[in-house]
């Protein structure tokens, strides 16, 4: 069940010793076209991946032995841009779910790759401001058996929901419930011991087919297992859909980005924090940040406006873009006003008559003659 020929005991230390499980499946309709042609994690914000950001907060919080749950949308791609992990200073096993079964499911596939230990579960499309470090040291220390993270939404139906007794205590936990008991959402991180394999085992398929991970907590809480939780601090964004991907990029944008100009400017002017890559060519242009421009891009005769990210070898001549994602290899020829919009890459945009502002949302290898 594993791709890269080292034995998930390698290199273990006992005592506090975690490992992570990152589920990068699931179909993205709702980012569709861009998920016909790859998973919803890779989308990037801030010209990183989102299950990239991810994989570090695990790293960066001494998780490096990571098993990545690969679904049916184009898992080579997954394989290809972390591979074994050595460059990203972790280790990572790939185990395949394919169908969408549920979290509960796919947590399941790992009881061989866990081995006993501790472990984090972490949904590749979700991020949070602050990380799991705080959560995680929390759930070693309080002699959990699991230990989830919660966050006060405005829909509640949309999401697995905590349910409070009259002192504050955890006592159920339902998904997607007509009549939520309480605000406060299920956000997609979770700690467990190993015996949740034991619970995994005897969970039936809920209405839609699927293996809950809230029944799992359930029968967990039913049969005395010790499970904690704790309110969120910061934001949390799970980036399901095109408006969460702008307004996560501009919030990573806001927050993270430097000013760091390593390419070429030619009678241009950049403003404020905008970081631009090498091999990077920026003529007779404003760029305003907060901003981020890949490599070996040309951006000639053209505004880039604040909040906006531009993947590697894109061209952008004689057009405006702001608060927008655009893709690596896109070409945007004398487009006026681009803006709220994800394009995907090796996408071409070009203007054939007369047209103001655009707001588009187009898949990988689109072309679109306006």
């Amino acid at each position: 069940m594993h791709l890269n020929g080292f034995s998930y005991n390698d290199e273990k230390t006992r005592g506090n010793y975690m490992k992570g499980i990152i589920l990068h499946g699931g179909a993205g309709t709702r980012l569709r076209p861009l998920t016909f042609s790859g998973p919803k994690q890779l989308i990037p914000v801030a010209n990183k991946p989102i299950s990239r950001y991810v994989l570090e907060d695990l790293r960066d919080n001494g998780i490096k032995n990571i098993a990545i749950i690969l679904g049916n949308i184009y898992p080579e791609k997954v394989i290809n841009y972390y591979g074994d992990g050595s460059k990203f200073d972790v280790k990572i096993t790939y185990i395949h779910q394919g169908e969408p079964k549920g979290i509960a499911h796919a947590i399941g596939l790992c009881e061989e790759f866990v081995s006993g230990d501790n472990f984090v579960v972490y949904l590749g499309d979700n991020l949070l401001q602050y990380g799991i470090g705080k959560y995680m040291r929390k759930f070693e220390k309080g002699e959990y058996d699991g230990y989830i993270l919660l966050k006060e939404v405005e829909d509640p139906t949309r999401f697995g929901i905590a349910k409070f007794d009259e002192k504050g205590k955890l006592v159920d936990v339902i998904e997607k419930p007509k009549q939520p008991p309480s605000n406060y959402a299920i956000i997609g991180v979770y700690f467990f011991k190993p015996t949740v394999f034991d619970i995994i085992k005897q969970l039936k398929p809920s209405w839609r087919g699927e293996y809950e991970i809230t029944d799992a907590i359930r029968l967990m809480m039913r049969k005395d297992y010790n499970i904690g939780y704790e309110i969120l601090d910061g934001w949390w964004f799970d980036t399901g859909k095109k408006d969460d991907i702008l307004y996560v990029n501009s919030v990573i944008l806001d927050e993270r980005i430097k000013r760091d100009i390593k390419g070429e400017i030619f009678n241009s002017r950049v403003d404020g924090r905008a970081t631009i890559m090498e091999g990077t060519k920026i003529i007779n242009s404003v760029v305003r940040g907060p901003c981020i421009i890949g490599g070996k891009c040309i951006i000639q005769d053209s505004y880039i406006g604040p909040y906006t990210s531009i993947g590697d070898c894109t061209k952008i001549i004689k057009s405006s873009v702001q608060y927008s994602v655009i893709l690596e290899n896109t070409t945007i020829l004398e487009i006026d006003r681009l803006e709220d919009s994800l394009i995907g890459s090796n996408a071409k945009i070009f203007k054939k008559g007369k047209g103001n502002t655009l707001r588009l949302h187009i898949g990988d290898y689109s072309e679109l003659a306006l």
